[in-house]
């Protein structure tokens, strides 16, 4: 069972892991989720965010949190999923210490539509996923390729990942470019940035309460691309998150 992580700004949470891969079909699953991350922008302040969960797995259709989506294929080894989710994903200048990143405009979040396709194999699953904002804010294109391996240890579940996630010259622009208008409003720079390779690991850990309730912590690390590094938006070089989720299955 497994979606595309989706990224806040602020707030990186982690939601594949708030749902057990041994979900049956037709299972619901409720919760709630907080989580801790890096800012890669310049003088932001870290945030913390809360959410609720909602999970369902069936036949055909599923929910994730902030995804859903329908199952065009699926046997014992593989799994083709056409997806949509919600990126929250966004900068607001206000939100900002520096008196220059205050006078550019707003990077709204969106919806990413598109392909998932998933291989059961030794153990571990490989993950592809293609999909495109489909509320014209960016116009941008993003692509995933993960690896996870899952390890039970009696009611402990720990599953480390690693990735590398595509972002394309106007998904990077959109997030990360300065205007010619934005400079001269703000002495900032003009900047477009390039498409880019961020590759990340993760890791979380799952322990099943009972049949029914689970709890997981689980963390990210992405090291930012040398284009992203060099806007003058950004001040990381890398960021990071934490997050801490707990489940009802029924």
């Amino acid at each position: 069972m497994n979606t595309f992580a989706v990224m806040k700004y602020r707030v990186l949470l982690i939601l594949p892991f708030f749902y057990a891969s041994g979900t049956m079909a037709g299972e619901w699953s409720l919760g709630a989720a907080a989580g801790v991350g890096v800012s890669p922008y310049r003088d932001t302040d870290n945030n913390v965010t809360a959410l609720p969960l909602i999970g369902y797995e069936g036949e055909d259709f599923y929910l994730h949190g902030l995804a859903g989506g329908y199952h065009l294929w699926k046997d014992e080894n593989n799994q083709l999923n056409i997806l949509g989710y919600y990126s929250p994903m966004h900068f607001k200048p206000g939100d900002s210490d520096d008196e220059q990143m205050k006078r550019l405009d707003k990077r709204y979040s969106t919806v990413l539509a598109g392909f998932e396709y998933t291989h059961y194999a030794f153990g571990g699953e490989i993950r592809a996923l293609f999909a495109g904002d489909i509320l014209n804010n960016s116009n941008g294109l993003t692509g995933d390729l993960a690896y996870r391996y899952p390890i039970h240890l009696n009611d402990w579940e720990i599953t480390p990942m690693a990735g590398v996630r595509w972002d394309s010259k106007n998904q990077n622009k959109y997030y990360y470019g300065v205007s010619s208008s934005e400079s001269r409003r703000s002495g900032l720079a003009s900047y477009t940035p390039d498409d880019s390779f961020t590759p990340y690991i993760e890791l979380a850990v799952r322990y099943h309460i009972n049949q029914n309730w689970d709890t997981v912590v689980s963390g990210r690390f992405e090291s930012l691309a040398s284009t992203v590094q060099d806007s003058p938006m950004v001040e990381r070089s890398n960021t990071g998150s934490v997050s801490f989720g707990v489940n009802y299955s029924f």
